[in-house]
């Protein structure tokens, strides 16, 4: 299925766009399963502790058929033998090698057993995604055999697409941890369970799953390091994205998880730069529903004043309690907490979005045959304990309270402000400063990168007139940098004796960024152009378009343009000039030399790609790199030859428009693109229903019914989309 909308231009340029409608998308799907068997039930629960699956004849998701899928029961204490509403793991590629749909090929359905408002597990994964790793989840209606089983939670599959997707690779070690605490044959008796460190490679295999080739000795080199050689933990954990984890998993007491004095639930991913990152998974009983490991009896208050550092000295959570040990560890846990705070809960954005949530399935679950809680406790539960289970609100508010009371959270941070390079873009291959003023510190790093693939590497700043900085203890902290050909990904730590912050606040999941360029740039790049541009055999290929800035033309005999940094002379143009302020096509497609026009040998990978354009005598002159780009959207440098990279329509052959504030009347059902930065603060004037944001790949982001929106934290180009009947207007505050 395919949602067209109507993208309107600042410009008032009006184009038509068609966005996919990808299976997560926010909604509900209707997936319908037909088995041939009868007695499917009694089959599937046989299968049950095997793992096995029982092949469906067919499966319909939204219209869309695919034949012999494998489906088995899934789940802990969230099935059972008597239920007909169990969890379902759903292979679409079990028989059929390749068969997904919209490229994924395993879905994972919940069955709300233990949330009566049926909103716990989205809201927990739409809020985590934000700044973490985190699966994709949406609703699903399930009919077996033509019977409505009821409304489950379709949840992405922590898998080899999950990892290229987020981690910008398919393969690396890779394991689900799921058992604690529990002995093997032969292996030391242990209190610290999951994240005990094994001479022995066998005793990890009673603990964990793996999911990749037999990489238990690098599982087991990861946990020496964290018992035995914490000093060096960054080494072989990205440590961000483990405090963005434990942050968020505290906040919202998801105590089914590695937080807790029983860890459990997550997955671990090593990724090309040597280092694990958790990735949270089983969000079903967040928002204080698991109360194992806590003192029995557990009360309501005992969920609302969790303590910040939960498991900060229980031996049986080695990392809990070995990050918690590091001062700057905890002073960004909690810079990471204050930001999830003031950007969900405070502001009560996290209820309005269960609100949201539970209009779209009100009407599924009043006629759901087999839910496990009344109408009434689904209705009750987003404000009030029901059946021993805490209300969502009830819980998070007073939490939110609890957690500004706190010495941690009084404590007042730096300010970092005017965040800059001494040149609004660099040239390639030279050296420059990034400066920022910071007030109310005592240390500070800057943390920079050139791939989005590669980490950030940390240096600290100062204040001592020597780093293009000003004059010494002005306030101004500077670096000297040197960079290459590729624009610089960047953020900034600060912090004093109680407090850290980060700039930007959602840093690493978002960074600041510095073009680099010269005259002749690398402009404009399209790896996935399914139906946009057409070359001239009427062929939708790759390609890549140049942009001269400069004052004088450029004959590009014996350039390179190239997607492998180690062979930069991978295809070499012809004797072609790119003219001052004019572009060129090169379209990567493998003909070479057969059709007419610029034709490389090799063509460009959307998952992940670097493009390098190379002089003559091989130095780089420009390099740009991307990932997971989607279907017929370009990777643009905006404004036009001197700015960063975005995604956004494409403008081939032509200047990448950069666009202004709206502040004209829009009528309804229209996407509009809005710029950022602008300001901190939009006012929708004439605003009578709700209001939708989407990013610009068309994720969706939240929806509102606020008159003002704060807009700080705003990715560059968000789309608003208006669905009711009613005015909307912008204005810059």
């Amino acid at each position: 299925m395919h949602l067209k909308v109507i993208f309107i231009t600042i410009l008032l340029i009006t184009s038509k766009v068609s966005f996919c409608q990808n299976i997560f998308d926010l909604g509900v799907r209707q997936i319908e399963i037909f088995f041939s068997q009868s007695n499917w039930d009694d089959s599937l629960h046989y299968y049950y502790s095997s793992g096995q699956r029982l092949i469906a004849d067919s499966i319909i998701i939204d219209g869309e058929v695919d034949e012999l899928v494998g489906v088995r029961y899934k789940g802990g204490d969230s099935y059972s033998s008597n239920s007909i509403k169990n969890p379902l793991n759903i292979s679409l590629d079990y028989v059929n090698n390749g068969q997904s749909i919209d490229g994924y090929n395993t879905l994972k359905l919940s069955n709300g057993f233990h949330d009566p408002t049926f909103v716990r597990e989205m809201l927990s994964y739409e809020i985590a995604r934000d700044y973490m790793p985190a699966p994709k989840s949406t609703y699903a209606n399930v009919f077996i055999n033509g019977n409505q089983i009821g409304l489950y939670v379709c949840v992405q599959s922590i898998d080899d697409d999950f990892t290229n997707e987020n981690f910008y690779e398919r393969k690396g070690p890779f394991f689900k941890a799921d058992e604690t605490n529990f002995q093997a044959p032969g292996c030391p008796s242990t209190q610290a369970g999951i994240w005990e460190f094994f001479t022995d490679t066998l005793c990890y295999q009673a603990l964990y799953e793996m999911q990749s080739s037999n990489d238990w000795s690098k599982l087991s080199d990861f946990m020496d390091t964290v018992n035995n050689h914490f000093a060096n933990v960054e080494e072989v954990l990205d440590i961000d994205r483990t405090l963005w984890m434990m942050a968020f998993q505290n906040l919202f007491v998801c105590l089914d998880s590695p937080i807790n004095s029983i860890p459990k639930n997550f997955y671990l991913f090593k990724d090309n730069n040597g280092r694990f990152s958790p990735i949270l998974w089983n969000m079903n009983q967040s928002f204080g529903i698991f109360t194992n490991g806590l003192p029995s009896p557990v009360n309501n208050q005992d969920l609302q004043q969790l303590d910040i550092f939960h498991s900060s000295s229980n031996n049986q959570n080695i990392m809990t309690s070995k990050i918690f040990s590091s001062d700057r560890y905890k002073k960004m846990y909690v810079a990471h907490m204050r930001t999830i705070v003031n950007e969900h809960l405070a502001n009560n954005n996290y209820y309005n979005r269960a609100l949201v949530f539970q209009q779209l399935i009100d009407n599924i679950i009043s006629a759901d045959p087999n839910l496990f809680h009344s109408y009434s406790d689904y209705q009750n539960n987003l404000t009030n304990s029901v059946s021993n289970v805490i209300g969502v609100s009830e819980l998070i508010n007073s939490r939110v309270n609890f957690i500004q009371s706190t010495t941690e959270f009084s404590a007042s941070p730096p300010t970092i402000s005017s965040v800059a390079s001494n040149i609004s873009t660099a040239l390639p291959h030279t050296t420059i400063n990034i400066t920022a003023n910071i007030t109310n510190t005592n240390y500070a790093y800057l943390a920079y990168r050139f791939k989005f693939s590669e980490k950030f590497t940390k240096i600290q700043m100062m204040d001592d007139g020597n780093n293009g900085d000003g004059a010494a203890g002005d306030g101004v902290f500077g670096i000297t940098l040197d960079v290459d050909a590729r624009d610089v990904q960047y953020y900034i730590y600060a912090e004093n004796n109680d407090a850290g912050i980060f700039s930007p606040e959602r840093a690493e999941k978002e960074f600041h960024q510095l073009p680099v360029v010269s005259g002749l740039v690398i402009n404009e790049i399209m790896a996935s152009n399914f139906t946009k541009v057409a070359d001239q055999d009427g062929e939708y290929d790759d390609w890549v378009e140049l942009y001269n800035g400069g004052s004088n033309a450029v004959n590009l005999s014996g350039f390179y343009l190239s997607d492998n940094e180690n062979i930069l002379n991978k295809w070499s143009f012809p004797n072609v000039t790119i003219q001052p302020n004019d572009y060129l096509i090169i379209w990567c497609d493998t003909a070479g030399t057969t059709q007419a026009g610029l034709h490389t040998t090799y063509r460009l990978s959307a998952d992940q790609e670097e493009v390098y354009l190379s002089d003559p005598s091989g130095n780089i002159i420009d390099a740009v790199h991307f990932v997971n780009m989607p279907t017929d959207m370009s990777y643009a440098r905006v404004p036009n030859g001197i700015g960063v990279f975005t995604y956004q329509e494409e403008t081939f052959n032509s200047q990448n428009q950069s666009t202004t504030l709206l502040t004209e009347g829009v009528s309804d059902n229209k996407l509009i693109l809005f710029p950022n930065p602008a300001s901190s603060t939009v006012e929708l004037i004439g605003l009578n229903d709700e209001l939708r944001v989407y990013d610009i790949m068309g994720k969706h982001l939240y929806t509102t019914k606020n008159t003002k929106i704060d807009i700080s934290n705003w990715e560059v180009g968000v789309y608003l989309f208006k669905s009711k009947n009613s005015v909307v207007k912008l204005i810059k505050k």
